[in-house]
């Protein structure tokens, strides 16, 4: 009698697919995912999409950050363009998720080209 993977099952793989959605900690999964080189095509295509969104914000927010601390008269409008960097991450994430919860393509019109050129 063969043993069952109990990861092949098409609830858990879509269940993976929130994970990867999740604002921030959802990198890491989707980095080893790409790392292993395993998982459905759908699963490495949202991958490349998160880590390419994530570390979009992340250069963004340390940028704005940088740039708040150096500039002492435009502080504030950098740390509001932070937040609101901030805020339209998650956004976007709460966004696939529901499209990933009606099963409909994962696709942005800017990010999921950039993501297609990761390996």
């Amino acid at each position: 009698m063969a043993t069952q993977n109990p990861f092949e099952n098409e609830d858990v793989k879509h269940l993976q697919l929130f994970v990867y959605l999740i604002p921030v900690v959802g990198f890491f999964p989707a980095l080893w995912t790409l790392y292993r080189d395993r998982g459905t095509r759908q699963q490495k295509n949202l991958s490349r999409l998160t880590i390419t969104l994530a570390l979009g914000w992340l250069v963004g927010y340390i940028l704005l950050g940088m740039g708040a601390n150096a500039a002492d008269s435009f502080a504030l409008p950098l740390l509001i363009t932070s937040s609101l960097l901030t805020s339209g991450y998650f956004l976007v994430n709460i966004y696939l998720m529901v499209r990933v919860w009606q099963r409909k393509p994962l696709r942005l019109p800017i990010v999921s080209k950039l993501g297609d050129r990761l390996p």
